[in-house]
């Protein structure tokens, strides 16, 4: 059985490119626009990672990141950025965010990140 992986990213662009690249890695990808959608997602799917967008709009990165957390599902998260927020990454990471990649960033590098991790 493939593994899942959850793209939670509001820009549409973004989680086209990104799930055209892991489907093609042979994972089984999900999609969220919004932190709801990627809540429910999670309790629903119980994906084995989250690439995680720190600026999504009426719920952050931090926020999914949390709530993620407090469901107690031992998912792996990336985080994505497209700003120099080192606090917010520092607090990512705090919480178990495995890594982070900053916007525009080199998809053969997510890939292989994606790939490290879900190994085995």
């Amino acid at each position: 059985m493939s593994k899942k992986i959850l793209i939670v990213d509001d820009q549409f662009g973004i989680r086209v490119l990104l799930q055209e690249v892991l489907h093609h890695e042979g994972y089984t990808v999900l999609e969220a626009p919004n932190g709801p959608k990627a809540l429910e997602l999670v309790r629903a799917e119980a994906p084995d990672l989250i690439l995680l967008d720190m600026k999504i709009p009426g719920m952050d990165g931090l926020e999914i990141l949390r709530n993620i957390r407090k469901m107690k599902v031992c998912t792996k998260v990336i985080m994505m950025t497209a700003y120099g927020e080192l606090d917010l990454i520092q607090e990512a990471m705090e919480m178990g965010a495995l890594a982070h990649f900053t916007k525009p960033f080199d998809i053969d590098e997510l890939r292989e990140a994606v790939n490290a991790q879900l190994a085995g």
